[in-house]
């Protein structure tokens, strides 16, 4: 199995971890945790295992923002616009206009903190995600949001997700 791993060089923010295949589920969290390959952490293990069992050669974990942290609570204050702009460059590069299906579950952390609903809207604007499909699983949060991939049924499908309608509604 090839990877797919950019971080920093002090390991303090991960922006890409997958594995290579010609068909992968593109899975956009909140934050990294502790998750590297061959180590996977319980959200990635699920995630790898869930994309193989629904067809998909490969997955691809990507987050809205690249800090690592194993609690949100500890998330910057203020979002880095250094960090932010390396995560969408990275991003932008990795999907390059292709047509691939991108899987919201950030769940309720999306509401850690106030910036990130916005660097969800800045992420889905990059031209070369355009010809993506978005997907989530089960229904929305109370709150509206697509939900984590350990937070809903194991036999939630996955339905189409208007991430433009994401963007007003929420």
């Amino acid at each position: 199995m090839k990877w797919l791993y950019t971080r920093t060089a002090d390991n303090s923010a991960r922006y890409i971890l997958g594995t290579v295949g010609v068909n992968p589920l593109v899975c956009f969290g909140i934050n990294p945790s502790t998750a590297e390959p061959n180590k996977l952490d319980p959200t990635v293990n699920y995630v790898s295992r869930l994309a193989i069992s629904n067809g998909y050669d490969s997955f691809v974990m990507l987050n809205v923002y690249p800090q690592r942290s194993t609690n949100p609570n500890n998330l910057h204050k203020l979002f880095l616009p250094e960090l932010k702009a390396e995560n969408e460059q990275q991003i932008a590069a990795l999907i390059d206009n292709k047509e691939l299906t991108l899987w919201a579950a950030w769940g309720g952390l999306i509401n850690k903190r106030p910036y990130l609903l916005t660097l969800v809207q800045s992420i889905t604007l990059l031209p070369e995600l355009q010809n993506c499909k978005w997907v989530a699983r089960g229904n929305p949060t109370k709150d509206g949001h697509p939900h984590h991939p350990l937070y809903v049924k194991k036999d939630a499908p996955f339905t189409l997700f208007d991430i433009s309608r994401y963007k007003v509604a929420v």
